[in-house]
């Protein structure tokens, strides 16, 4: 199926509103396929293009088990050699949406090799570029497109990596925009962990063993979570509050894993600033809870 290419703007509601916080956000971004909402879990897998088959075995692992476990789940790369393409591949093999976010123009496929997993994530996913049509893949884009990457997903993976390479630009830009940065460990005698150990060893990155280690921070409920009653008797109390704040309640007390304030600013049409306070004071009071990257939950 032949995919048209579309352009999205940080005022187009499709634009991915983790992005749209970013203080480097794109201007435009060019995407073809079926993107997902991305309303949901969004992990951004990425590291070496010269993988041992470990680290290849670990990204499909990851990919599997955080399918298995999550609704709603988007996996992210770059398309590249290596992890990237290990990490696409299992999404499509696992059927998760994926999103591939290219540093060249849409209208070719680089490299070349992987033209059938890039059509395969347009089927459920797509391609993202800020770059337009007739734009190549220079060597400066792929390290400028992964501020993309890290700033789409709400947590950032780094499977293996060397000490310096694209991995560790992609870990750095998830530290700025307060992302949460998860690397595996390795031997420290293996070239392709040095990076993720580095990243562990400084403290900027979360060691995860696996899928489990990695939801269990994120504090996301899985597909097997039993669910509590709400424990919290509301009437009366919502007298108490604010029309936004009682908008913003009633939001997330039917948003099982919580939604990202980015979303409750588009979905209450109030500023961002007035969200934030709100969300601050129902906190405070015990209504909700706040959770990495930005996301906000009901306490139940």
């Amino acid at each position: 199926m032949q995919y048209p290419i579309r352009v999205w703007r940080p005022d187009d509601e499709e634009y991915p509103y983790r992005l749209r916080e970013c203080f480097d956000q794109p201007t435009q971004l060019f995407v073809k396929g079926n993107i997902p909402s991305m309303s949901g879990h969004v992990v951004a897998v990425v590291g070496t293009r010269r993988p041992t088959e470990r680290g290849k075995e670990l990204t499909r692992n990851l990919v599997r088990d955080l399918a298995a476990q999550l609704d709603s789940l988007t996996i992210i790369s770059g398309g590249a050699y290596g992890i990237d393409i290990a990490a696409h591949r299992a999404a499509i093999e696992f059927g998760v949406p994926t999103v591939m976010v290219l540093a060249h123009g849409l209208d070719l496929m680089y490299p070349y090799q992987h033209l059938s997993e890039a059509n395969a994530a347009m089927e459920n996913g797509g391609l993202i570029s800020e770059y337009p049509e007739g734009t190549g893949p220079f060597a400066a884009n792929f390290l400028q497109r992964n501020r993309i990457i890290a700033g789409m997903a709400d947590a950032v993976v780094i499977v293996e990596s060397k000490e310096k390479g694209g991995s560790l630009c992609t870990a750095r830009y998830a530290f700025d925009y307060n992302r949460e940065l998860f690397a595996f460990p390795g031997r420290p005698t293996d070239d392709t962990s040095l990076g993720c150990n580095l990243l562990i060893r400084r403290q900027k990155a979360q060691l995860i063993l696996n899928a489990n280690d990695l939801i269990e921070s994120m504090a996301w409920t899985t597909k097997h979570t039993k669910k509590q009653p709400v424990q919290m008797e509301l009437i009366g109390l919502m007298d108490d509050l604010s029309e936004t704040q009682r908008n913003l309640l009633t939001r997330l007390q039917t948003a099982e894993d919580g939604l990202h304030i980015n979303l409750l600013v588009t979905q209450t049409g109030r500023p961002y600033s007035e969200v934030s306070s709100d969300l601050t004071m129902l906190e405070l009071q015990g209504l909700v809870r706040s959770l990495p990257g930005g996301i906000y939950r009901f306490r139940q």
